[in-house]
């Protein structure tokens, strides 16, 4: 594949064998590069030879000697050096297809493109993957990948993915661990398709795998209230969640007995479901399954605990509101309460999901106008929201309205807050207000 090359570095090694923006790659050590995957690898070599098509569409070869990974010093028309791949999939429990029509488009997109696992940790099925490109997983080493599983048995999963390749999942992991690679996988849990003895079965196969399965994400189904047509799924009981967590901490008690690091780990919104305590942060270990809500309250707690160690109390008192999905709520104000010493009163309101429906209780689907009409004739030197709501380095909520709207209509200046960390929370926080001063 031809990859159009449209800036150099200055000083780079690319400068110095003079390509220049306007240049073709076409071969690298005589291999085609059909994307960043096979970029980064080919030119990771302390020899490289390229094959480059000029401007006026002479073909040209340059060849340099240099240390192990040396950037080269290119770039390309995307990051990706290709487009993004689209989902083949069909899930019965798929959010995108639960959303409201119109929209921004991009909430609208399926993605399920295994560089992006590996690259930003993106969960993909591996159903779109034929045969020669898995081949070129395993030659080029991609480790780890996250792999959205949610069944070991390809009938079952074939059925809640409408996907015939779903059924080859086992066979793929497998042959991860032949070649020594891993990966981390996800298990969105639907009632009455893989709960139950599915889900146990799930549990062994996937453990039987490791060192290749590093971990696993137990995470409870999502339903919007836009579901007319789709599959008819309900919401985990508190009782079928409490069972999946008894389930999932005796299976992890028993590796730990043994020796090894933790397997499984319910999310989050799986303990709020169950009304249940949440894990100590010490059993997370390394936090490696974040990114699907797990030991996130926990993260947040000890990082703003520990920064409350090192905060000076203001020399004023203020008084603050926040808004929150649901779930989050009681946990988060038992923590806030501590702030009152420190001359902060930080009220936590929980926002019902008006938009996509109140079984959506999580922080981030919270929409701009259901805060401004829920919290209507609050008053507070500001407002507090999570930056989940927003969508990523922007000031747009899932509504399409603005941190610019949201402020106006409440009359206060509004603070979107790091939702992730905890530490980072607190120091923010006590910066803007010493500002504010």
């Amino acid at each position: 594949m031809r990859q159009r090359i449209i800036a150099v570095d200055n000083d780079s090694i690319a400068e110095e064998l003079g390509i220049k923006p306007g240049f073709f790659l076409l071969r690298i050590n005589g291999e085609d590069v059909d994307d960043v995957i096979d970029y980064e690898q080919l030119t990771a070599e302390t020899h490289v030879t390229l094959e480059l098509e000029t401007k006026s569409g002479k073909i040209v070869t340059a060849e340099v000697d240099k240390e192990e990974y040396e950037p080269l010093g290119i770039y390309f028309e995307s990051g990706l050096m290709s487009k993004v791949r689209s989902c083949k999939n069909k899930c019965v429990f798929c959010f995108i297809d639960q959303m409201p029509k119109g929209g921004r488009d991009t909430l609208h997109f399926k993605d399920d493109d295994w560089r992006l696992s590996l690259i930003m940790g993106n969960y993909v099925s591996l159903t779109n993957v034929d045969d020669k490109e898995f081949d070129r997983i395993l030659r080029r080493r991609v480790s780890p990948l996250y792999v959205s599983i949610h069944a070991t048995d390809g009938a079952v999963r074939t059925r809640m993915m409408a996907n015939p390749s779903a059924a080859r999942i086992m066979e793929r992991l497998t042959a991860l661990k032949e070649h020594g690679l891993c990966f981390h996988g996800q298990i969105v849990v639907c009632p009455g398709l893989n709960d139950g003895d599915v889900l146990k079965k799930s549990l062994n196969d996937l453990y039987a795998l490791r060192p290749a399965t590093k971990t696993l994400a137990l995470v409870p189904v999502g339903i919007t209230k836009f579901r007319e047509g789709l599959y008819p799924l309900r919401l985990l009981t508190k009782q079928e969640a409490s069972d999946i967590i008894d389930y999932t901490e005796s299976f992890n008690a028993a590796v730990e007995a043994r020796g090894e690091e933790g397997f499984v780990y319910a999310s989050d919104e799986m303990y709020m479901i169950a009304g249940r305590e949440l894990p100590s942060y010490e059993s997370y270990g390394e936090f490696l399954q974040i990114e699907n809500g797990v030991g996130l309250m926990r993260q947040f707690e000890h990082g703003f605990n520990e920064a409350l160690k090192e905060i000076q109390p203001l020399k004023r008192n203020v008084k603050l509101i926040g808004a929150t999905g649901m779930s989050a709520r009681n946990f988060l104000q038992k923590l806030f309460d501590k702030l009152k010493p420190y001359g902060i009163e930080l009220t936590l309101h929980s926002i019902e999901n008006n938009f996509f429906g109140h079984t959506i209780t999580v922080s981030g689907l919270v929409t701009a106008t259901d805060i401004a009409k829920q919290l209507s004739g609050s008053k507070a030197d500001a407002l507090l929201i999570p930056d989940d709501m927003l969508r990523e380095r922007d000031s747009v909520f899932l509504d399409g309205r603005d941190t610019d709207w949201l402020a106006a209509e409440m009359g206060m200046p509004l603070w979107p807050m790091c939702a992730a960390d905890g530490e980072e929370f607190l120091y923010s926080l006590f910066d803007r207000l010493n500002e504010e001063k």
